[in-house]
């Protein structure tokens, strides 16, 4: 089963600084059909404006990947961490038993983030920072894991949960697979371009939530850059 969550229909708050759009229940947005896709929590679609960002804020128990689609994002924390991430990298933050952090817009051009949280597999631990470099011809043509919490993904970036975030760039008429475990559920945004995936099409920004596939054919219809979460249920 492929469900498809056109962009129009998320929750959206435009703050000014702030446009955000959520493909699960977030803040002021409720839908109880949307709170969550398995450990999958929260997916948001942030604009933020130049010199703007979120001041400091604590979380705790929650994987905090953010995926940057244009611009960059500067991070901060209470403990000590600070660097930059920009377009089509990758940061992650491990809340664990607590962290206060900011995230910071301080470019001269609008940034565009995909922030995608994840219900760790255990509450506590210790909080961890880290961002890294996924250049975007390192994943042309095929599904490279960004984040991951699974065996075997050692180039990615660690995560304390059952689930992997990953992402592909393909031309327009390629085509992409990718195999779930049994039982697993998968939810797939294309960032740009629009797609087919098994047949039903997907455009730039709408929500593919998937299950009871054990393979997914990606097709691109446009130039497309995708990113995908595979999860527990």
């Amino acid at each position: 089963m492929i469900e498809r969550r056109p962009f129009d229909t998320l929750g959206a708050a435009n703050h000014g600084w702030l446009d955000a759009h959520h493909h699960f229940s977030f803040a002021s947005y409720h839908d109880p059909a949307r709170m969550g896709w398995g450990a999958l929590r929260v997916w948001n679609d942030d604009v933020i404006a130049p010199r703007t960002g979120f001041p400091p804020h604590p979380h705790s128990d929650m994987e905090i990947i953010t995926y940057v689609r244009e611009g960059a994002i500067s991070h901060k924390d209470n403990l000590g961490n600070a660097g930059r991430t920009g377009a089509g990298d990758v940061q992650v933050m491990s809340a664990g038993t607590g962290i206060q952090h900011a995230e910071y817009n301080m470019e001269g051009e609008q940034t565009r983030i995909f922030q995608i949280w994840i219900i760790p597999d255990a509450r506590g631990g210790a909080p961890t920072w880290g961002t890294k470099p996924f250049p975007k011809d390192a994943r042309s043509g095929g599904f490279v894991a960004l984040a991951s919490g699974l065996d075997g993904d050692d180039d990615a970036l660690p995560i304390r949960a059952s689930a992997r975030v990953l992402g592909a760039s393909l031309k327009a008429g390629d085509t992409a697979e990718y195999a779930f475990a049994p039982g697993r559920l998968g939810y797939l945004v294309p960032a740009s371009g629009a797609v087919e995936i098994n047949g039903t099409r997907i455009d730039a920004r709408d929500g593919a939530a998937i299950r009871e596939e054990a393979t997914i054919r990606v097709m691109a219809l446009d130039d497309a850059e995708l990113v995908l979460v595979d999860t527990a249920p």
